[in-house]
């Protein structure tokens, strides 16, 4: 059953200015521990401004008037994405005592997604982060190896603790890199409820031992 909503803008224009402040500290932390060369993942289109430039901050294609409401809130407890053979518990993450976002550590949850509790749980109304790491040096690729590979129309599928599945329907699967990472874009409130899967991309900075980008995939709810 759908609930009302007319708290929400407020609260997640909140949470969103946390995980804006995070970002631009850890360009959303190290998802990722970089593989050899025998090991590529997909890699979507980098994000392009009409004149063909790299684009600070590109917006996501318009969800279709036909969105379903949002949902009442219920924790994710698992994700599947079928266009990539996906099929994941859902962990929790919030932040560190230093304020940066927390990701999978190394242990039976590394390679599960997780979702960021600071974001509305999937099927509310706003948009709500699930992020999964793309690979390790011990293990080879993680959850999000292939997310780069989906492709607008695809579906994600989330189970939610109250026994609910919220469908999301992908529009845009895009490259930023984490030095000029476009927060609002990604992260800024929603007036629909929305998804956000963010894993690691583009070349291995050695020196830092992080990916330089992070693949984002924009969708939006298309059943409830």
């Amino acid at each position: 059953m759908a609930e009302s909503h007319r708290s929400k803008p407020s609260r997640w224009r909140l949470s969103a200015i946390v995980i804006a402040a995070v970002l631009a500290l850890a360009g959303a932390s190290a998802i990722g521990y970089g593989l050899s060369d025998q090991h590529r993942a997909p890699e979507p289109a980098p994000a392009m401004s009409a004149t063909g430039a790299p684009s600070r901050s590109p917006g996501p294609a318009p969800a279709p008037a036909a969105t379903p409401h949002g949902m009442s809130a219920s924790p994710p407890v698992s994700i599947r994405i079928p266009a990539i053979g996906v099929s994941s518990a859902v962990n929790e993450v919030g932040l560190n005592p230093d304020g940066t976002m927390q990701v999978p550590q190394p242990g039976p949850h590394y390679d599960q997604a997780a979702w960021f509790r600071g974001s509305p749980s999937p099927g509310e109304t706003g948009p709500s982060v699930i992020l999964g790491h793309i690979d390790s040096a011990r293990n080879g690729p993680s959850v999000f190896f292939d997310l780069g590979g989906l492709k607008p129309g695809e579906q994600v599928r989330v189970d939610r603790a109250d026994h609910t599945v919220a469908t999301f329907e992908i529009d845009l699967v895009k490259s930023y890199p984490k030095s000029d990472f476009p927060q609002q874009t990604v992260y800024g409130y929603t007036s629909q409820p929305a998804l956000r899967l963010i894993t690691c991309g583009g070349s291995f900075d050695y020196g830092t031992r992080q990916y330089r980008d992070n693949t984002v995939v924009f969708a939006h709810l298309a059943e409830a």
